[in-house]
């Protein structure tokens, strides 16, 4: 373990030390959710980095991951053609990265309509009631934020006017700190070309945000009163269709929704955004200050908090960067920004590890809008609580977030995770022969068993075989068949056939007889 691990592990402590310095009552702490959820997250950083089965496992993630990509991809090239394909024009966001999001909807809601999710998310709600003794409501909220978006606001829908200020707290705070698996599809097509087990590393970095949202809202806004699910594992609400091809057809539906908002949404945020650095570099040049932009003032804010993730002094201000790019235009325009950094190696592998895993959350100001107006559509009784927790709850995902990136940055000790440019060519040269190594052997496998499989040989069937119909058989006439008379037969004479002499026969003499013993038989 190096200086940099020694800085991460302490970053942890200094951002549960700033979420309890903006605790709204400092003297209740619940001891029991914070080393719950530091062990969790510990265990499973072990576990992803350290254990080579953890590492096998999420390898297996993220193969699985890029195969549905491809899957992806395939629909979107029978649909948009030429523009759907990198290689042949260029990258494109809209044709070649927002189909993703239309096909990961529609497989989640196979999965849920076969019941698939529910499980798993039955049994991280167990997981976190047991350990951390928070309330069911609460756990089912923050265990299916891992797997999907704003959906999750519908599933403990029934338990809304019910909750406490620091439930409802940690259901919004858990929104913001994780990613959709409709959207992780993006961020994995995003980087990897540099950052090829990215698609595994992002599946871990929404399992180690959860505690970690959880231990950071709890010490903001404690538990004071006595919430009505208290550990009990709940069960959510969950619409399921009558059909499959339902089921498909609704959310696939649902993702070009998805799709077009997203679209949608960083046309506007892109576009104000540079309305904004206009206006901003135009007042600093009358205040003599040149190049000044809102990302880049932001990236002062973070600064400090990036070092305590454990980043170097050298890549410092580019990872600032971009987790104050993610807090006003979302993650997707930071996630691009640090394919580029990756790809020119403008920072180290570590950073850029420990900045993949800290950007992985939904924190930033317009999940504020989509959230907080989901949840008071659902529940109109608290949309004013919900007004008010809303900036709260930002915080506690960024924290969360950074919490996340000082984990990786622990247990990350120069494991070769991400590639140069030059290692990324030699890895897509590998990858393209080793398909095409596939393909030949499968082609010969297949050849092979035209030739051995009894069953491909071609088979004689009697009923396509020519019968003969006895109806069209010619009929013989007895009539007409020549008769054979006795007199015609040869005779034969007995003077010419041989004759046998009993002088010719061969003699048999006594002496030449085996002899027999006598059989002697009790009287």
């Amino acid at each position: 373990m190096g200086l940099q691990n020694v800085v991460s592990l302490c970053g942890i402590f200094v951002f549960l030390l700033v979420a309890w310095g903006l605790s709204s009552s400092r003297r209740t702490i619940q001891l029991r959710v914070v080393l719950w959820g530091l062990g969790l997250q510990f265990l499973l950083g072990i576990f992803v980095f350290l254990s080579p089965q953890g590492r096998a496992v999420f390898h297996s993630l993220n193969d699985l991951v890029y195969a549905f990509l491809g899957f992806a991809g395939t629909g979107a090239s029978f649909v948009f053609g030429k523009l759907a394909k990198q290689e042949a024009s260029g990258f494109i966001l809209a044709f070649q990265v927002l189909p993703i999001v239309i096909f990961f909807a529609a497989l989640m809601g196979l999965l849920y309509y076969s019941g698939v999710m529910q499980f798993i998310i039955r049994g991280f709600t167990w997981l976190f009631t047991r350990t951390m003794g928070i309330s069911g409501a609460e756990s089912l909220s923050v265990s299916s934020n891992i797997f999907v978006g704003i959906e999750s606001a519908f599933i403990v829908r029934p338990y809304y006017n019910g909750m406490t200020r620091s439930e409802l707290a940690t259901v919004l705070a858990g929104c913001m700190a994780t990613v959709a698996s409709t959207v992780l599809g993006i961020y994995a097509f995003v980087l990897k070309d540099n950052f090829p087990s990215i698609a595994g590393h992002l599946i871990s970095a929404s399992l180690l945000t959860a505690p970690a949202v959880i231990v950071i809202a709890k010490l903001m806004i404690p538990e004071t009163d006595h919430p009505e699910t208290l550990g009990q594992v709940v069960h959510g609400e969950y619409d399921r269709p009558g059909h499959w091809v339902e089921a498909i057809y609704v959310n696939a539906m649902e993702g070009v929704k998805l799709a077009v908002g997203i679209a949608a949404m960083l046309i506007a945020l892109i576009a104000l955004l540079n309305a904004v650095n206009t206006g901003v570099g135009w007042k600093g040049g009358h205040l003599g200050i040149q190049k000044i932009k809102i990302k880049k003032a932001l990236g002062f804010v973070f600064y400090p908090f990036v070092l305590l993730m454990g980043v170097s002094f050298e890549d410092a201000h580019k990872v600032a960067t971009l987790l104050g790019m993610r807090v006003i235009a979302t993650e997707l325009p930071a996630y691009g920004a640090l394919a580029k950094y990756l790809a020119t190696e403008a920072i180290s592998p570590r950073s850029g590890v420990i900045a993949a895993y800290a950007l992985c959350g939904f924190a930033h100001i317009p999940a504020i809008a989509i959230f907080v107006g989901g949840i008071a559509a659902i529940a109109p009784k608290r949309a004013t609580e919900l007004g008010q927790l809303s900036m709260r709850a930002l915080v506690m995902a960024t924290l969360a977030c950074m919490m996340t990136g000082a984990i990786a940055g622990l247990f990350y000790t120069g494991q070769k995770i991400v590639l140069t440019k030059k290692e990324a060519k030699e890895f897509k040269r590998k990858l393209s022969q080793k398909a095409k190594k596939a393909k030949k052997e499968k082609k010969a496998r297949q050849k092979t068993q035209l030739k051995t499989n009894p069953r491909t040989q071609l088979k004689t069937n009697p009923r396509t075989q020519l019968k003969t119909n006895p109806r069209t058989q010619p009929k013989t006439n007895p009539r007409t068949l020549p008769k054979t008379s006795p007199r015609t037969q040869p005779k034969t004479n007995p003077r010419t056939l041989p004759k046998t002499s009993p002088r010719t026969q061969p003699k048999t003499s006594p002496r030449t007889l085996p002899k027999t013993k006598p059989v002697i038989r009790p009287r």
